[in-house]
């Protein structure tokens, strides 16, 4: 079983967002991570690129599978973690922490109304 923190939100695409006033931190969850197997390949958009919710922003690709990853916001990219696109196996190290994928200044913080929490994240995908 995986742990989902509390003070996140979540996608049913398996992202997940931690919100700092208007930025967006974005990332994959542990799950995620878990049914991907071993992480090979990371595409992420560069600083100042727009993201779109529900559009793809990037592909994560391991030795199982080439996934999309989908914006849970509307906005501009102020940073990609650049150091996971060198290293994309260190993803599953810290997928809370130092795995974030994008730093995002979201457009309309309602779009995160949809949004899952921890509960009902973990019930979905462990279906506890």
């Amino acid at each position: 079983m995986f742990k989902y923190p509390e003070d996140l939100k979540y996608t049913n695409s398996h992202e997940y967002i931690r919100l700092e006033e208007n930025i967006a931190t974005i990332g994959i969850t542990a799950f995620a991570i878990d049914q991907l197997g071993d992480i090979v390949f990371l595409d992420l958009p560069e600083a100042g690129a727009k993201v779109e919710k529900g559009k793809t922003f990037g592909t994560i690709e391991s030795v199982k599978a080439v996934e999309d990853i989908y914006s849970p916001v509307t906005g501009t990219v102020i940073e990609a973690n650049t150091n996971l696109v060198d290293e994309p196996e260190n993803i599953s190290a810290d997928p809370y922490g130092a795995a974030w994928l994008l730093k995002v200044s979201i457009e309309d913080e309602s779009e995160l109304n949809d949004t899952l929490s921890a509960s009902e994240y973990s019930e979905k995908v462990e279906g506890k």
